[in-house]
């Protein structure tokens, strides 16, 4: 047998190998036990947490796949680890590298000709809008680069999960693990949140939150009448509406999941269902009024929708009645048993919601927190001298605070508390344009996909992902640029979206030659 002379040069170097090991955990078990006699604890933790981080990034090394996953994860609970760790920034961007090893695994794949890309109809749009980010980075009004890479992170560090997301569903059996492994992680984090607005925020907080989100983590809400006290709970993140938030995305695919299980697979139906009944108490429980609306909204049009989609020739249409039901029983289950179980903490949200949202109540700031208050900030952004140009990419942006904290560097201005607003404020009047015209793009290019899949069991699917990219990129970000900003929603946003593009595919992969060629003409 011929030995290579790479398995040579290896041969004579694994003693050298083993023994700079062997002389790296000494070091290490040294250093740790000094921690350990010292008693700090916050150091272990980092230690620890950097321990994770390094292991995590050889696995995303080794399959881009495996790494997304790992990357969503710790997006989910990335907020769990920081608060504990006194709100310390280099948990906040253990994200970005995580993703970005994703980006780098990603692009080897590729390079290997693993993988097949595709180029979105919207992408022209879409990069003038980049293009204009980035022009706007350079605004003499911006008083400092940071507020630019802030802004450019924020806007659009996660668009490259569009083509990622595009090439993850290999297979159904792809599709059928992503939400479900999601589902549950969603499962999760509403039950954690529901105990917690249950038990108070002394339960997934720390004694001594860090003065950043202490606000953040103990907010609570009075009903105008009966003068009841509503806790909004955080569950894993550091702020409520972060928690309140995810819990409407999480209603909305498991809602679109479950269409497709009923029209299409047994497996799993009784787990997503479960999710389903425990994220919409979730989304009671977090005392969110606008994460209540918009799931009973998305209730009455995803479930019209899939009405008009349902394969009404193969005598499927019956099974769109069953998800509705299903959906209706599971909730209805759901809250009669915290009734019974908790009645003063579902009580008092149903007692707030009522009192500040029921158009008969004399306290109700429905129509002025739907219409007058964000018309109103909107309007002020006009007020601003720069209207016509802006200030700069992310000097009105989320994340603002941490800036002045750490860097010691404050913006000029203030912003509004309206998302359009806001990219007035920024990016001037030709950003807004920009925006709106990249935004429809996307929108109308998703209801063509829509429309494609009619009859279909993916057609739940595609119509939930389409409704959230819709409900995020217009009415959410019109109240405020935060929810867009926020980087599990966009993180969401721009994966999903890849995967709406692929759902085609998959159904065309698995139809006889004939019928794939025939359907191919419609698409």
């Amino acid at each position: 047998m011929r030995i290579s002379s790479a398995e040579l040069s290896f041969g004579r170097r694994g003693p050298l190998i083993s023994l700079g090991l062997f002389v790296f955990a000494i070091v290490a078990a040294y250093e740790v036990s000094q921690y350990i006699i010292n008693g700090d604890t916050f150091s272990l933790l980092l230690i620890g947490v950097a321990a994770v981080g390094c292991s995590l990034v050889v696995a995303i090394l080794n399959d881009w796949r495996n790494g997304l996953y790992i990357f969503f994860a710790w997006l989910l609970f990335e907020d769990l680890v920081r608060k504990y760790l006194g709100n310390n920034m280099l948990i906040y961007f253990g994200k970005d590298l995580l993703v970005a090893v994703v980006y780098v695994s990603y692009l080897a794949a590729i390079r290997r000709k693993e993988l097949r890309t595709f180029r979105p109809p919207f992408l022209m749009p879409l990069v003038l809008f980049i293009w204009f980010g980035v022009i706007q980075a350079f605004n003499p009004a911006s008083t400092s680069l940071v507020f630019s890479v802030l802004g450019l992170k924020l806007y659009f560090y996660y668009v490259p999960l569009l083509f990622i997301g595009y090439s993850l569903l290999n297979s159904e059996a792809e599709l059928r693990r992503f939400f479900l492994v999601n589902l549950g992680l969603a499962a999760v984090i509403a039950a954690l949140g529901i105990a917690q607005a249950i038990l108070g925020s002394t339960f997934l907080n720390p004694a001594q939150p860090a003065a950043d989100i202490k606000n953040l983590s103990t907010l609570y809400r009075l009903a105008p009448l009966s003068g009841t006290i509503v806790y909004r709970p955080t569950s894993v993140f550091v702020s409520d509406g972060r928690f309140a938030s995810y819990m409407l995305l999480a209603w909305i695919l498991a809602f679109g999941f479950s269409g497709y299980l009923l029209l299409r697979s047994r497996r799993g139906r009784n787990l997503v269902f479960l999710t389903l009944a425990i994220v919409s108490a979730g989304v009671v429980f977090s005392g969110s009024r606008g994460a209540l609306l918009y799931t009973g909204a998305s209730l009455l049009i995803c479930s019209a929708a899939f009405f008009w989609g349902a394969p009404w020739r193969q005598g499927e249409a019956l099974r769109g009645v069953r998800t509705l039901q299903r959906t209706l029983l599971v909730g209805g289950l759901a809250f009669l048993l915290f009734l019974v179980a908790f009645p003063e903490a579902l009580s008092s949200r149903f007692s707030f919601y009522s009192e500040t949202l029921s158009l008969d109540s004399p306290d109700s700031e429905l129509v002025h927190r739907v219409r007058d208050y964000p018309l109103q900030n909107f309007l002020l952004a006009f007020q601003y001298p720069r209207w016509p140009y802006g200030y700069g990419i992310g000097t009105a942006s989320l994340g603002l605070q941490y800036v002045a904290r750490i860097l010691k560097v404050k913006s000029t201005i203030s912003g509004v508390e309206n998302g359009y607003g806001t990219l007035v404020v920024e990016l001037g009047i030709l950003g807004l344009i920009l925006w709106i015209v990249w935004t429809l793009s996307l929108v109308l290019a998703s209801w063509k996909i829509v429309k494609s899949l009619r009859g279909s069991p993916w057609f739940p699917l595609a119509v939930s992902i389409s409704w959230f990219a819709v409900l995020l990129l217009f009415p959410l970000t019109f109240g405020g640029i935060s929810p867009y900003q926020n980087f599990v929603l966009n993180a969401y946003l721009w994966l999903l979206v890849g995967i709406l593009f692929r759902l085609p595919h998959i159904v065309l992969a698995r139809q006889p030659a004939g019928a794939g060629q025939s359907q191919s003409r419609t698409l």
